[in-house]
């Protein structure tokens, strides 16, 4: 398994170091997470092989959420047993790297063929003070009608990102603001183990490749 090659380090550090460049800041915050991860053995039967994210199969950490979905209804991953999910953590307003990487989801749908409705997308909002329930269902669904947004109150949120060890902060722009992330995406077997966390900078057919390890 390729271990991100950087050292630990904080994440305030990395977003000082690369503030003029968010392109880099974003990689550098998806990397510095990754780098955070534990690693997993390898050789045991059943085990993922070759993956191109960061097999969390033998993790000594799992995470669950309880949100609410745009409809009102509480959801954690118990409701999506017999699915494989793809969850990440991100707001409506992300101009570049949310809508590429449920762009990609859509992709990896798509490429599993029959196989896709087995596929469950979440796109858990960390900024639930613009990501209302409408906005939430209109931005999920505009990349496929199956993805599901949810949604938790202040402390739910940052509960949730700590469960999964994911980063987010507010950073004002001018009048307005908008949030850094962790660009991770995580993928839950049909038995709702955590069991991948995909880069970023993965194409949409190293992703499916993973995947595929799990229909």
């Amino acid at each position: 398994m390729m271990t991100p090659d950087i050292a630990p380090g904080s994440i305030a550090s990395l977003n000082a170091d690369s503030s003029a460049n968010p392109a880099r800041r974003r990689v550098l915050l998806s990397l510095a997470a990754a780098a955070a991860l534990p690693l997993a053995a390898c050789g045991r039967d059943g085990q993922l092989k070759n993956v191109h994210g960061i097999d969390l199969t033998d993790a000594k950490w799992s995470a669950d959420f309880s949100l609410k979905d745009p409809d009102g209804k509480t959801r954690s991953i118990a409701d999506f047993k017999d699915k494989l999910v793809m969850l990440f953590f991100g707001f409506t307003q992300c101009p570049d790297v949310c809508p590429t990487t449920l762009a990609r989801a859509a992709q990896v749908k798509a490429g599993l063929g029959a196989d896709g409705s087995k596929l469950q997308v979440l796109f858990i909002t960390v900024d639930p003070e613009r990501d209302t329930p409408d906005v939430l269902r209109a931005y999920t669904t505009a990349f496929d009608p199956g993805f599901l947004g949810l949604y938790g109150d202040a402390k739910q949120t940052v509960d949730t990102a700590k469960a999964f060890k994911v980063f987010f902060q507010k950073v004002p722009t001018g009048s307005s603001y908008t949030m850094e992330h962790t660009a991770l995406t995580y993928v839950f077997d049909t038995r709702g183990q955590l069991r991948l966390a995909l880069r970023h900078e993965q194409t949409a057919a190293e992703c499916l490749s993973d995947i595929r390890q799990l229909v």
